[in-house]
């Protein structure tokens, strides 16, 4: 079986695929060593790893170069594209085409900009169509950012109908946490929901039971370990106990060489 169907498949388990995202060669290979099927890259983490402010456009040729480090990694990879990094559709869909040839099994296409507007539905339904059309075996998660940026939220069944037509395999709505909008998704679209992790959103219990195939940590994991590493520092410092249960020198080392 190909990452591609994997990937796929791991959409339609009894319970929603857990999805971690990563930010680099090490926090990827630690979540797939931990057990988890699939990994993801956030954008937030990868922007600011390279000191670049998130959805911004700017980071492309980070993330090409992270993917080409992860697709080594046993599990299926998918890869948060942002808006797609460029305003030209035909460089998106060459961005696509690229990123499927080197094996990674899917990618996060926003409709959200770095203006805090939203992409006209019909030109990003199109682009969607687009990139199926040119990497039909790529898992095209189409996000919305009508809940991430409080911009036109009644257009969001609208807009997820518009992108699953096109071909989206999936539907992503970050910011969304009441349940009877998730019900609503749920029910009226044909492929797997992505809900992105938050405090106060529902439990991934509470989401299996909504109808929910997809939980994303997004940037989480990344500022868990910014929060970490400024603690443990802090620990030194201040002459407090150091953490215990990091990992060690030579189990770093394996993820590496693993």
């Amino acid at each position: 079986m190909t990452h591609f169907d994997l990937f796929r498949r791991l959409h339609h388990g009894e319970r929603p695929l857990v999805l971690p995202n990563a930010w680099d060669f090490s926090s990827a290979a630690a979540l797939a060593a931990a057990g988890f099927p699939a990994v993801a890259t956030t954008s937030l983490g990868v922007s600011a790893a390279a000191g670049l402010p998130d959805a911004s456009g700017l980071a492309r040729d980070e993330t090409l170069a992270l993917a080409r480090r992860l697709v080594r990694l046993p599990v299926p990879i998918s890869v948060d594209i942002e808006s797609g990094f460029s305003a030209d559709p035909d460089e998106v869909v060459g961005l696509t085409i690229t990123l499927a040839a080197m094996g990674v099994a899917g990618i996060n296409l926003e409709d959200g900009r770095s203006d805090h507007t939203l992409a006209d539905p019909t030109a990003q339904a199109e682009l969607i169509a687009a990139i199926k059309s040119h990497a039909p075996d790529l898992f095209v998660n189409a996000r919305t950012d009508t809940h991430w940026l409080g911009v036109d939220r009644d257009s969001t069944l609208d807009r997820a109908r518009r992108y699953e037509k096109a071909g989206a395999d999936g539907i992503f709505v970050p910011g969304l946490r009441h349940r009877d909008e998730i019900t609503e998704l749920t029910t009226a679209i044909g492929v797997p929901l992505n809900i992105l992790a938050l405090p106060d959103a529902p439990t991934t219990d509470d989401l299996t039971t909504l109808g929910v195939r997809r939980i994303s940590t997004g940037g989480l994991l990344f500022r868990a370990a910014l929060a970490t590493t400024v603690d443990t520092a802090r620990a030194v410092r201040d002459s407090r106990p150091i953490p215990t249960g990091l990992p060690s020198y030579a189990e770093v080392q394996s993820l590496i060489s693993g």
